[in-house]
């Protein structure tokens, strides 16, 4: 048995990055089929008028369910799919700046380090994704009109519940299909511009979550390491703990700021402040929870995920040398 130490990090420089990179697209797909649905629902939530649809998140998978099928908690899911590109750009930024981080300033603290490449690497993927998240959340909350999610709303009712909904060309609907008639009644509107509807938005939102993420993810990691039932514990359970905290700490942080962006893209406001008016009007204090249920549980549920695979592709992708210091 080696008596060398073992590695609680494997840094960018230890890996074959052709490999970490391919596992991690494989990866990302693999994840986002399996959160979606939440994603669909904390969307939709966030984006009705008080409770006008749904009560809360199990009522919102029962309604959709039953007026749209299973399929309808996929809605949108290929175009939101594209994003997975910008999941290799999102890690290949991140290990590539906590190695320059580390070689070429004096930056010695971990966290530090995981803090600013968490937030420079969203900047980056972020920048990508906007353009296909804009879509994917119009198809999201994009109503069937030939259902009703709920006998006790008509239908004229229920077509105003989500405020300034595109006005869609049908003949794009029935030529096209709702993704390109969505892309094209956007660019009409706007050009290019619709495409970054919350762009800044987007980046207060996201930027401070994944540099807090990275930060607190280090930080859980180290108290949990230098703990004694770290000697007899799996690490990659610790890193499993590590991960969930750090995304339940971070919903319930920045949950107004996420409805803030989803607002912005999807009703598309004159203006920050509008938008930002409008909410508290609507909602008042519970723009600190509307939505944190399903956002809590993605949040959880993706970060534990999430670390599985991405420590996983870490492992598998650590160069022969390292092998020996490596603990699962």
């Amino acid at each position: 048995m080696s008596d060398e130490p073992k590695l609680h990090v494997i840094e960018w420089d230890m890996m074959d990055r052709n490999k970490f990179l391919s596992l991690t697209v494989v990866n990302s797909l693999f994840l986002r089929s399996v959160l979606y649905p939440l994603v669909l629902v904390k969307t939709r939530l966030q984006v009705q008028r008080q409770n006008s649809v749904y009560t809360g998140s199990l009522d919102a998978f029962r309604k959709i369910i039953r007026s749209e099928g299973f399929c309808g908690l996929y809605k949108g899911f290929w175009i939101n799919s594209i994003q997975v590109f910008s999941g290799i750009t999102y890690i290949a930024t991140y290990e590539k700046t906590r190695d320059l981080v580390t070689n070429y300033t004096n930056i010695s603290d971990s966290k530090a380090k995981a803090f600013l490449s968490g937030g420079i690497s969203s900047a980056m993927s972020q920048t990508l994704i906007i353009p296909f998240d804009v879509i994917s959340q119009h198809i999201m909350v994009a109503l069937n009109t030939r259902r009703n999610y709920d006998n006790k709303l008509p239908a004229s009712q229920l077509k105003s519940t989500f405020f300034k909904p595109l006005s869609l060309n049908q003949n794009d609907v029935r030529r096209y299909g709702i993704a390109i008639a969505i892309t094209r009644q956007l660019y009409r509107e706007n050009g290019l511009r619709s495409f970054y509807r919350g762009y800044f938005a987007t980046l207060v939102c996201f930027v401070p979550s994944s540099a807090c993420w990275w930060m607190l993810y280090q930080h859980f990691n180290e108290f949990l390491f230098g703990t004694t039932m770290a000697q007899n514990m799996p690490y990659m359970l610790l890193n499993c703990v590590s991960g969930t905290l750090s995304g339940a700490a971070v919903s319930i942080m920045t949950n107004p700021l996420d409805l803030l962006r989803a607002n912005i893209q999807v009703h598309r406001p004159s203006s920050y402040k509008s938008a930002v008016k409008y909410l508290w009007k609507e909602d008042k204090w519970r723009i600190f929870n509307k939505g944190l249920s399903a956002r809590l549980t993605q949040s959880c549920l993706s970060s534990a995920l999430i670390v599985v695979g991405y420590e996983t592709m870490k492992r598998f992708s650590v160069d022969e040398k390292y092998r020996d210091q490596v603990r699962w």
